[in-house]
């Protein structure tokens, strides 16, 4: 490739010294946590870390109950393997889960810095890898290929590129003439960024920034930042942590305290020893109390529900990383989307054909059908590839989007294109904006010039208009044609015109000089209106998150218009708004953030917008105390992806995008997004059943425990019962009540309130109901006890029944639970909830099984059939008193 050049380029001493200087064109590599490190990173869950306290002091108890004056041997450790084993199963499901999913997300960096690249040094043209480009390179770019750096141009021949990997958008015009800038672009007109393509034309670049300094490199850099944004979840977790730690060292210490006073005033006499023993054994029940008012099964529930949902989600299109993003996407209150490949498919269409002397716009086999798709066939550049089920464009998506068209109405344009030899031809470019083609036509038998460009362009070439069966002057059609061009470009279309002009046999045949048309004679057959349509499936999406009470925010690359038009199509923007609810990227920079806060929530459409705007966009919604959900498929996408609660790829987006994301959308629907939010806010409520559950018991195990120990009886509960009721109360209730399935009425209600002035995640009407039915199951169970004591004493066959009573009040109890808040019978939806109805049976035949089998290790002995049938019937009054109350709130409600 020994070609000179007009430019020289750089000498061998000259590369050497840049990347001396600037570096490699290399981006850096993310450092990766070690399978450690993940692994340990679940402890840090503030409900594990008191259960990992809770645990030491079971040691303690059971080494107590062990070697003491009691001596129960190894059963006194039962206790403490159970809270082991909750909180190694909580970690371990966590980490699990999310490894799995993490294995999708293996290939982070699919830049090939080994993609060659022509450049100029020394005079010649030659060919190196992207990496060996260095600042101040002059690159030759040509269509279809990356563009290696960033830098100016030097020149731009019809250059277009796409910029939707940095801007969201498929076609950007460049030049390195002034006059023609676009000062409204994103980018400079003549400024060309490292990771975008040549579209079309060809040009000419000198490199001024590499590696880690380009706009990709530092959006590749800004998506590997770790973000320490709490989930509403955590936030809320951290919080009952801290209620659960006070509550439980505020009874143990009032606990102590009263039996150390009654121990004092009985004391009198008492050996020193003996005083000590008792002082130790009021510790221990002070201690059993701490441990018993913690949750165990709650960071089960929690992983469970999580660790569910991420592998029901995948069957709705949503794969998960994350687990947390479940349920933050239920907490979500803004979701800042993309236009381009998320609102819209991301595929050039026409949206409108309107060729004035065409009935129906339909194409047919008469001499005006021929003319439209030959020419649409053979003055193009692009290409269709068939060869997979979906049909891809190649070329320049605007000419693409024609071809397109024109396979809907059953015709080949390949086979056109090939049987109508090319005489000459003059390409698109930005300067003329118009394409010219000069063919013989097999069709009409003769030469033909066909012209297609900006439609007030070849208008004002053209002499007449085919309409109406005949010709009329342009002078009389022009009106109307600018009245519809102006009603496409309100709709934010992109708009072509049509001309041709038979070439009679001898006709002077230049119609090309100095590149321009020349002595034609130009029929205008009318305008084409392409458009990239907005998703079938996006508005009613977008008005379930808005009926949910969530902002959708459309941030974009593109122009206002066209911003404002598609959110007028999904129903965002509104006749009423104003430009309070629109900015575009540099605007919003200009804003110091305290301006910026005060618009911040106002805003619907961000447009023109770059990496970084969209970035900070989403920091200061999070400042305004939102949850912020980010959709994106495109690296300039990956840093607002790490900055928001949760990030959402599309499933055809780059590699970098799906990495910075939480969630990766298979499908690219908005829709899938809803069924998310749904997932999410079904989930937070199941753990807010389960806690409903869980926390009852341990309010009414809590005040046993405390009233055994003030009127100085026995626990009528043992080790391993306790150890049987504690496995109800967490592993089979965790996944009964964590696999409940969805419920569509959750979009119906407003996102909580999140951050630390938010809603806690026990609400009021759960706390009444805990302490309620809490203090109601403590009443029943020591009347109980007092019946039994009162007529025989305590006899085996009593603490039996005992035992049995007690877990069957929490059996009934967790339809309760399961009822809660769904304004609906506990017996509703029982069909879907399979994994529910397995978990009641497992309980049922498991405490039958232990009461009849268990024997000495469970200090229990077999119950009559009547005696079942009288522990079930009399237990079942909590489900039905349950119901009661629930069919009174719903006729109240209405």
């Amino acid at each position: 490739m020994e070609k000179k050049h007009q430019y020289q380029g750089l000498t061998k001493q000259e590369v050497e010294e840049s990347r001396r200087l600037h570096g490699e064109n290399i981006l850096t590599p993310p450092e990766k946590a070690s399978l450690w490190s993940q692994f340990l990173e679940k402890f840090n869950d503030p409900i594990i870390k008191i259960l990992l306290v809770a645990w030491l002091l079971s040691m303690i108890i059971a080494g107590v109950h062990c070697w003491g004056p009691e001596a129960k041997g190894f059963t006194a450790f039962l206790e403490p393997i159970g809270i082991f084993f909750a909180i190694m199963l909580a970690s371990c499901v966590g980490f699990f889960f999310e490894l799995k999913a993490n294995k999708a997300f293996d290939v982070l960096n699919t830049v090939n810095d080994d993609t060659f690249v022509k450049v100029i040094r020394e005079g010649n043209i030659c060919q190196i890898t992207k990496k060996e480009v260095v600042v101040g390179d002059i690159v030759v770019l040509e269509t279809g290929e990356e563009v290696p750096a960033d830098g100016h141009l030097l020149e731009a021949i019809s250059l277009q590129l796409n910029e939707s990997t940095l801007t969201g958008e498929p076609i950007i015009s460049k030049t390195t003439n002034e006059a023609e800038f676009d000062h409204e672009a994103t980018y400079p007109s003549n400024v060309v960024m490292r990771g975008t393509t040549v579209v079309d034309g060809h040009g000419v670049m000198e490199v001024e920034l590499v590696g880690d300094a380009t706009g990709y490199g530092k959006v590749y850099e800004g998506s590997q930042i770790e973000s320490d944004i709490e989930t509403p979840l955590q936030i809320q977790l951290k919080g009952l942590a801290g209620v659960i730690s006070k509550g439980g060292y505020t009874v143990a210490g009032l606990t102590f305290i009263a039996l150390l006073i009654k121990l004092f005033l009985s004391s009198s006499g008492m050996p020193v020893m003996d005083l000590i023993s008792h002082i130790l054994n009021i510790f221990m029940i002070a201690v059993t109390l701490i441990v018993v008012s913690v949750p165990e099964g709650l960071p089960m529930s929690v992983t469970l529900s999580l660790a569910l949902s991420m592998n029901r989600m995948l069957k709705t299109n949503n794969l998960v990383r994350k687990m947390h993003a479940c349920e933050t996407m239920g907490a979500t209150t803004v979701i800042c989307t993309d236009k381009t490949g998320t609102l819209t498919q991301n595929q050039m269409q026409v949206y409108q054909t309107n060729f004035y002397n065409l009935k129906d716009q339909q194409l047919g086999d008469d001499e005006l059908s021929n003319l439209i798709k030959e020419g649409i066939s053979v003055n193009s550049t692009a290409y269709l590839d068939f060869s997979e089920d979906k049909v891809k464009t190649l070329g320049n998506p605007t000419e693409a989007a024609l071809l397109l068209w024109l396979n809907s109405q059953n015709q080949n344009y390949l086979t056109l294109r090939e049987e109508a030899p090319v005489v000459d031809q003059l390409t698109f470019s930005t300067e003329r904006k118009y394409m010219a083609t000069v063919v013989k036509s097999p069709l009409l038998g003769k030469k033909v010039l066909y012209v297609k460009g900006a439609p007030e362009i070849v208008l004002a070439n053209s002499q007449r208009v085919a309409t109406d069966g005949t010709y009329k002057p342009v002078d009389a059609c022009k009106a109307g044609i600018e009245k519809q061009l102006l009603d496409y470009q309100n709709q934010a279309m992109r708009t072509l015109g049509f001309a041709y002009q038979i070439i009679e046999d001898g006709q002077d045949e230049s119609f090309f000089v100095n590149g321009r048309l020349h002595n034609t004679d130009l029929t205008y057959l009318g305008i084409v209106a392409i458009s990239d349509p907005v998703r079938s499936d996006v508005p009613a999406a977008v008005q379930s998150c808005l009926n949910a009470g969530i902002d959708v925010k459309i941030v974009t690359g593109d122009t206002p218009g066209t911003a404002k038009e598609i959110g007028r199509q999904i129903g965002t923007w509104k006749p009423e708004d104003t430009d309070r609810n629109i900015i575009t990227g540099p605007g919003f920079e200009a804003l110091t953030d305290e301006e910026a806060l005060d618009r911040v929530l106002d805003l619907k459409i961000m447009c023109r917008a770059r990496p970084t705007d969209k970035q900070r966009l989403v920091q200061l919604l999070q400042k305004k105390g939102a949850v912020v959900a980010v959709t994106g498929d495109g690296t300039n996408d990956a840093p607002a992806l790490k900055a928001a609660q949760v990030g959402l790829s599309m499933g055809d987006g780059t590699s970098v995008a799906k990495e910075a994301s939480d969630i990766t959308i298979l499908d690219n629907s908005f829709g899938s997004i809803t069924r998310a939010v749904m997932w999410g806010r079904s989930l937070y409520r199941n753990i807010q059943k389960f806690l409903l559950f869980q926390l009852t018991i341990n309010v009414a195990a809590c005040l046993i425990v405390l009233l055994g120990s003030l009127f100085g009886t026995e626990s009528p509960l043992t080790i391993t019962q306790m150890l049987w009721v504690n496995l109800i109360m967490d592993t089979f209730a965790a996944g009964a009540l964590a696999s409940l399935p969805p419920n569509e009425r959750v979009m119906k209600d407003k996102p909580r309130r999140s951050g630390k002035d938010g809603d806690f995640i026990i609400t009021r009407p759960m706390a009444y109901n805990i302490f309620g039915v809490g203090i109601a199951f403590v009443l029943i169970l020591m009347g109980v006890l007092y019946y039994f004591h009162a007529q025989t004493g305590l006899t085996p066959h009593d603490l039996s029944w005992f035992f049995s009573f007690f877990v069957m009040l929490q059996f009934w109890n967790m339809f309760n639970a399961k009822a809660f808040m769904e304004g609906r019978s506990a017996f509703a939806n029982l069909k879907e909830s399979k994994s529910f109805l397995f978990v009641a049976l497992l309980i049922l035949i498991g405490q039958y099984l232990i009461v009849t089998f268990g024997g000495e290790m469970f200090n229990v002995v077999p119950l009559s059939l009547k005696d079942w049938g009288i522990i079930i019937g009399s237990s079942s009054l909590v489900l039905w008193i349950g119901e009661i109350a629930r069919g009174i709130k719903r006729l109240t409600s209405r």
